[in-house]
């Protein structure tokens, strides 16, 4: 028998636990509920040392289903946080291993889910689901989804799972669509909104950026004190208050590249960003730029507390000096 705090308390796998949100929603989890309640799963050894020490920690290969079966088994798992993603820029040069760990991944977790009777999954989902067809501005909840990466797709295609597997067999999965994610633990690598992070860091060690987004290019974005709050808040909301399943809309803040290098300069007068479009422009320019979350307002309560000059002034106060940042796998999109 394990020695968990208490049995009446969440027992919580987070996959995906080293990455960019993974990191940080295992030690609030842990916070929240006690180290040894929340078990920890990435697909190599813990990078921090913290979250290696402040509770278990497991090596996972998501697609290693007998492993992740044992995980569950071991710790009487009833609550998944499943984390594990390649990314949008990262899945465009390996479809093939995107949809492996995108998808396929995710399926692994809801067959387990069923079979062990968790009561309750975290996905996250992305705007990555959208497409060029779907309206640019204040994106409704249920809309055109024709994404045009294969990370993308593989949201779309677990959005549709996860709603097989809840209709059909009664899991309850609860799922959001993040924007981007900004977070001064974490370095960027391999998302397309990395350049909201990265001009921070460039901006503190050498006044001086280049984007690879225009200057115009207008993205939903998201604080990570936020991302984590909304994936606790809506994984402990009433099964009975979610109406639409599988995965709502979510927002906090809509900027263009050229707004963030604008508020930067109002703290380093001195930092210049230039613009060079590459590849991941045109993964940028088929996303939204502001979206609707009206549903996560009225029915789970959403209320983003970020607006673009905090998160500047909380950035620059913390990545200063950059020396201290966490080099991580990051979540982004």
């Amino acid at each position: 028998m394990n020695n968990f705090a208490s049995l009446s308390t969440p027992r919580i796998l987070v996959t995906g636990a080293t990455g960019q949100i993974g990191s940080e929603l295992t030690m609030a989890l842990r916070q929240k509920y006690g180290g040894s309640q929340v078990i920890a799963a990435g697909h190599t050894t813990a990078p921090d040392s913290l979250l290696a020490t402040s509770g278990p920690f497991e090596v996972l290969d998501i697609l290693d289903t007998s492993a992740l079966s044992h995980i569950i088994q071991k710790y009487q798992v009833d609550t998944v946080y499943h984390l594990v993603s390649l990314l949008s820029a990262k899945g465009e040069k390996n479809p093939d291993l995107a949809w492996q760990i995108n998808l396929i991944g995710l399926k692994n977790v809801l067959d387990a889910a069923r079979e062990y009777k968790i009561k309750k999954i975290f996905w996250p989902s992305s705007i990555a689901v959208f497409g060029p067809d779907t309206p640019k501005m204040n994106t409704s909840q249920s809309t055109i989804l024709n994404p045009t990466t294969m990370y993308g797709l593989t949201k779309v295609a677990g959005e549709l799972l996860c709603q097989y597997y809840f209709l059909k067999y009664g899991v309850d999965v609860r799922s959001i669509r993040y924007p981007g994610i900004i977070s001064y633990k974490t370095a960027p690598g391999g998302g397309t909104t990395d350049w909201a992070v990265d001009m921070f860091i460039q901006a503190l060690r050498t006044r001086d950026y280049t984007c690879f987004v225009r200057e115009e290019t207008t993205l939903p974005m998201m604080y990570m004190p936020d991302a984590i709050r909304a994936a606790i808040q809506i994984t402990e909301a009433e099964a009975s208050t979610l109406r639409h399943r599988p995965s709502y809309n979510l927002t906090a803040v809509s900027f263009s590249a050229g707004e963030l290098a604008m508020a930067i300069q109002q703290h380093l007068p001195d930092f210049t960003c230039a613009y060079q479009p590459d590849e991941r422009q045109m993964i940028a320019d088929s996303w939204p730029q502001t979206i609707d979350d009206t549903f996560s307002r009225n029915d789970w309560g959403w209320q983003p507390q970020f607006n673009l000059d905090m998160i500047v002034r909380d950035m620059l106060a913390n990545l200063s000096p950059v020396e201290k940042l966490s080099v991580q796998t990051t979540n982004t999109h």
